[in-house]
């Protein structure tokens, strides 16, 4: 036998003799007096069974009311009805739950342990809160001893599972210390101040106020777990949807580095034509969400190249069959992106980013402002690119060549309108940012997991 399975065997040998002693200490100390008023036996018991089944889960932790009967319990009645109390929760939530023995032993011994010692300890410090000689039943310092009892109790409550936890799953105690016991020490914190509450409410005014507290409690459970559960199917379902726009969106992404593999200038072309798109679309005064649809189809605009053969990506000469292979690009493109929930717009920009303003473009020969502006946008951009790129086919321009071409062709190829802001733009900027834009990175610009959450989560108007 091992040294790690004879531990744990004498691990839970020691809870079995843990849950037997308790018991045993209980039943020998109680008596009848423990059991009056019925009324609040009946209560708490209740409270106990209930509260537990209606258990919160945050994090690695729980909060429950059944923790708060406990409490009042161990001050109001005695050590023996709270671990009376305390199994009965225990052996309900085990059995609804399906738990293995070993949770079941952990989870009774735990419950009949910490209850016993909180009455204990109640019992010396206050005694029997009944009496109605008893001066220690009024005032702050009984509030006090309850939410000491509370805390002590939780602290030995999450000991003795956090044991078990690291026996049996090698989880160490500091480990859950952080994730577990910390995450819900607010709550527990809480938990006791309603407990002393509830208790200075009972011994000054009667069972029947603290019916009413104990009632609006559970209902307050009841909405406290019933939103954490709906949180947890909100996070479940935002984690399922972040997971299949990053599959949709990885495989264009994916698609771009192929592309660049097999032509080196596209993914540098494509940075530079975002960048150059989004300042172009601040410069005539669109919103961040029209400049974000600007940059998304300036990235993604020669996507549709992945579908052209190698010789005709680096070819400097083609044929007439070649180019109508070419000029399907778009088409290409904007059928990618277009499968894609949310980016119907962008495959539109894309379709149309060839299309010239004085009809001669293609695929559609749209004239003017029929084109849409996301595509005269990155039609500017990618001319402007093209003819400064230091890897062109082509012999590269100055930017002031290069600015004076965009002029040339202006109100025939490209929208003059846009051509005069994305001049007047690059010549009040300066040459340190032409420079700057020129060395985009395709990477920073995609930002892939921003991308993704917004794919996944898009905003409500």
């Amino acid at each position: 036998m091992s040294t790690s399975k004879l531990t744990t065997r004498l691990f839970h040998a020691a809870e079995v003799a843990l849950l037997l002693g308790a018991v045993t200490a209980a039943a020998m100390l109680s008596t009848a007096e423990d059991w009056q008023p019925i009324g609040l036996v009946l209560l708490l018991l209740s409270l106990a069974l209930i509260g537990q089944r209606l258990s919160a889960t945050i994090g690695s932790g729980q909060l429950t009311a059944a923790h708060v009967a406990l409490t009042l319990a161990m001050v109001l009645l005695g050590p023996s009805p709270a671990v009376a109390f305390g199994i009965a929760a225990m052996i309900l939530t085990s059995a609804t739950r399906r738990l293995p023995v070993t949770l079941w032993l952990n989870n009774l011994a735990t419950f009949a342990v910490f209850p016993l010692v909180g009455g204990l300890m109640a019992r010396a410090l206050v005694g029997n809160v009944h009496d109605p000689h008893n001066p220690a039943t009024k005032g702050i310092t009984f509030a006090l001893v309850v939410f000491g009892v509370g805390v002590v109790t939780i602290c030995l409550n999450f000991l003795m599972v956090a044991i078990d936890v690291m026996i049996d799953e090698e989880r160490s105690l500091r480990r859950q210390f952080r994730d577990a016991f910390l995450p819900v020490l607010p709550g527990h914190l809480a938990t006791g101040i309603l407990a002393s509450i509830l208790a200075v409410a009972y011994t000054n005014l009667g069972l029947e106020v603290l019916f009413g507290a104990v009632l609006v409690l559970l209902i307050f459970q009841y909405l406290t777990s019933a939103l954490l559960r709906s949180e947890d199917r909100a996070d479940q379902l935002e984690a399922r949807s972040i997971q299949l726009a990053s599959l949709q969106f990885g495989a264009l992404a994916a698609l771009m580095d192929a592309l660049a593999l097999r032509d080196r200038t596209t993914a540098q072309h494509a940075a530079n034509v975002a960048r150059h798109a989004k300042r172009l679309a601040a410069e005539i005064g669109l919103d961040e969400e029209e400049q974000d649809l600007v940059h998304t189809a300036a990235l993604l605009h020669d996507i549709g190249k992945f579908t052209l053969p190698d010789r005709i990506l680096h070819s400097e000469l083609l044929s007439d069959e070649d180019w109508s292979l070419v000029r399907r690009h778009p088409q290409d493109g904007a059928t990618l992106v277009g499968k894609l929930d949310g980016y119907g717009s962008v495959a539109d920009a894309i379709l149309y980013h060839h299309e010239q303003v004085d009809g001669g473009g293609y695929p559609a020969g749209l004239i003017g402002k029929e084109i849409p502006l996301a595509s005269r946008i990155v039609a500017i951009c990618s001319t402007y690119d093209t003819l400064t790129a230091r890897d062109s086919y082509r012999t590269s321009m100055t930017p002031q060549d290069a600015m004076a071409e965009l002029r040339r062709v202006a109100g025939r190829q490209l929208d003059a309108e846009l051509v005069e802001a994305f001049v007047k733009m690059l010549e009040r900027d300066g040459p340190a940012r032409l420079a700057q834009d020129q060395e985009a990175d395709f990477g920073v610009e995609l930002d892939f997991e921003q991308r993704v959450r917004k794919l996944a989560l898009p905003s409500r108007r």
